[in-house]
């Protein structure tokens, strides 16, 4: 046997000597009693005819016996009982005192309710970039060559040489040239109408190949400075898209390679998410809009207040949690991904019927209140739970508003009246 199977055993065993004790030197009997029916009653039912039989007329009237109240099923032990009478068990204000009975008012009140969660800093993924080219060709000159490394946004990643890069230049140079030499063919006499038709097709083509270019990621810079020098670029620069952190690189020095080829993943930690989990009773609970304070271990004394940005449509099968996310902004740096942050959401549930928790008694298949009737009498009653929060429990039927109930000591009252067969098993 454990301790805390010692400990309820000492628990029962003087509350049985208790009760035992009080019970022999009362006049009531004991701390817990059926109620018994009152002299009124009696007299009420004699008049009805429910007297002693004329049988025994001869040999005097037998004494009225009292009636008790049956248990749960509302009888009693000599006869049938109105089927209204609730059932109670008795427990004298000395019986109460010295079992440490209390009763609360159930009443309508503002409830709120803090749903405690952990979550995790990940990336921003609407500031991810990945890097490519959309050429063929080899690395000549890798400028980042490090993962982790901060880059700007135009900053060199890497300089690509490219034989059908620099073709396409030519051309373009080719065409340039003749557009601005003009297009009239030698000794001829320049007729204005060919030399305008010729000077607009030159002009087509050149747009073209200029076009071209662009499509292959030359920047404007880049051109103006091939059309200034009459040469084409040996090599690409690839530019960085954005400003951030190098978290995977894939590019080598002198590694060949093809249109499409990812060679760099960036991502700007300026924002940051907060992706917590939620459990699936709570979900009904959590909307978009909602505030949060969000702290973390790294950072003591530093809160964070967000609102839900998201909600996941989707429930995890393993865990029966879903995903909610909250942005923070992230200019200091402080918030690494993959840090664990705590969140605390509060949640406003409005003016509710409530009751103590302790009050309730979990049967298992039902929910049981203690309802103080006076004099010392308490009526077990059904009662539809909602939700829990602040130590309390809302009621959604089986209770007024007002109504008393047994908030202390309930489990020995409960424990009395399955013994005296008020409440079934």
């Amino acid at each position: 046997m454990n301790k805390k199977n010692s400990i309820i055993m000492v628990v029962l065993f003087l509350f049985i000597a208790g009760v035992l004790f009080v019970g022999l030197s009362g006049k009531g009997g004991g701390f817990f009693r059926k109620k018994v029916q009152e002299p009124a009653e009696r007299a009420e039912q004699e008049k009805q005819g429910q007297a002693a039989p004329s049988g025994h007329q001869g040999h005097g009237t037998a004494p009225a016996q009292p009636q008790v109240a049956d248990s749960f099923s509302g009888g009693t032990e000599s006869g049938a009982a109105s089927p209204e009478e609730p059932q109670t068990i008795e427990i004298p204000e000395a019986g109460q005192r010295f079992i440490g009975v209390k009763t609360t008012g159930a009443v309508e009140k503002s409830l709120n309710r803090t749903i405690r969660t952990v979550g995790r800093v990940e990336y921003d993924e609407r500031r991810i970039a990945t890097v490519n080219t959309k050429i063929e060709g080899w690395i000549e000159n890798l400028r980042v060559n490090y993962t982790g490394r901060y880059v700007k946004k135009g900053e060199t990643l890497a300089e690509i040489y490219s034989p059908e890069l620099v073709a396409s230049q030519q051309e373009y140079l080719n065409i340039l040239k003749w557009s601005r030499q003009g297009a009239a063919p030698a000794g001829a006499e320049e007729p204005s109408v060919l030399n305008r038709m010729l000077a607009q097709d030159a002009e087509a083509m050149r747009q073209a190949a200029r076009q071209r270019l662009r499509f292959w990621d030359i920047t404007e810079a880049q051109i103006r400075k091939m059309e200034e020098t009459g040469s084409p670029l040996r090599t690409l620069a690839v530019f960085s898209p954005v400003s951030g952190y190098v978290v995977q690189k894939l590019a080598v020095q002198g590694m060949k390679v093809q249109p499409g080829e990812r060679l760099f993943d960036l991502v700007d930690t300026s924002t940051v998410w907060v992706v917590a989990d939620i459990y699936e009773h709570e979900l009904a609970l959590v909307r978009t809009g909602q505030k949060a304070e969000i702290t973390l271990d790294s950072l003591p004394g530093k809160v964070f207040v967000a609102t839900i940005d998201y909600v996941s449509p989707l429930l995890a099968g393993e865990t029966r949690t879903a995903k909610i996310r909250f942005s923070l902004d992230n200019q200091a740096g402080n918030l690494k991904p993959q840090m664990f942050a705590k969140v605390a959401l509060k949640v406003d549930l409005g003016r509710r019927l409530v009751v103590p928790e302790d009050a309730l008694i979990n049967t298992g298949a039902r929910q049981l209140v203690y309802v103080d009737k006076g004099d010392g009498f308490f009526e077990p009653r059904e009662v539809g739970v909602g939700v829990k929060a602040e130590g309390m429990a809302e009621i959604l039927s089986g209770l007024q508003a007002g109504e008393k109930v047994a908030s202390a000591a309930t489990f020995l009252i409960d424990s009395e009246a399955r013994l005296k067969g008020v409440v079934k098993q």
